[in-house]
């Protein structure tokens, strides 16, 4: 971590857009928090880009809260939150997905996304300063055989446009 710096957290951090994330605010010279549920390949990122590494479940309540709670203890104040941790589904016809794959990436995609929006969007209202990065997808706005995680990513867009409401008049960008 970087003494002195903007601290960000990236849930989904250890791996695809999120680990790219990482590595962009590290390059920018933020103290960057790792966020994700494998742990080994958080703490191997937060190794590279001088980051600290966490283990969260973001569909979980009580994972993100303790960790909002941690990062602030250990960290400081976080200035940014990444929300890019997600999951993709089988494309598969409605009949034959299976509702316990739907129910995980509604969890992860949209659940996990409001968790950790709310877990350090309100510490960052009560601030009155921050900002909060909600991946998406193009998915969100398409017909396609994604009838798990296009109705999460198009609910991710709204739960934006929400959260931007809620929080831009306490100086929370979303």
């Amino acid at each position: 971590m970087r003494p002195g710096a903007p601290v960000a957290v990236v849930t989904g951090g250890a791996s695809g857009i999120g680990a790219a994330c990482c590595r962009e605010l590290a390059k920018r010279a933020w103290s960057v928090v790792v966020a994700d549920i494998d742990e080994a390949a958080a703490a191997r990122l937060a190794g590279e880009v001088g980051g600290a590494a966490y283990r969260v479940d973001v569909g979980d309540d009580a994972s993100i809260e303790n960790l909002a709670q941690r990062v602030e203890a250990e960290a400081g104040p976080v200035d940014a939150l990444v929300n890019s941790a997600g999951v993709i589904q089988v494309p598969l016809p409605p009949e034959d997905l299976p509702l316990q794959a739907w129910d995980n990436v509604v969890r992860i995609d949209q659940r996990g996304t409001y968790l950790a929006s709310v877990a350090f969007g309100c510490r960052m209202a009560r601030r009155g300063r921050g900002a909060i990065v909600n991946i998406a997808s193009i998915a969100a706005m398409r017909s396609m055989p994604l009838h798990a995680y296009a109705p999460a990513k198009a609910a991710v867009l709204a739960m934006t446009e929400c959260l931007a409401a809620e929080w831009g008049r306490s100086g929370v960008r979303v």
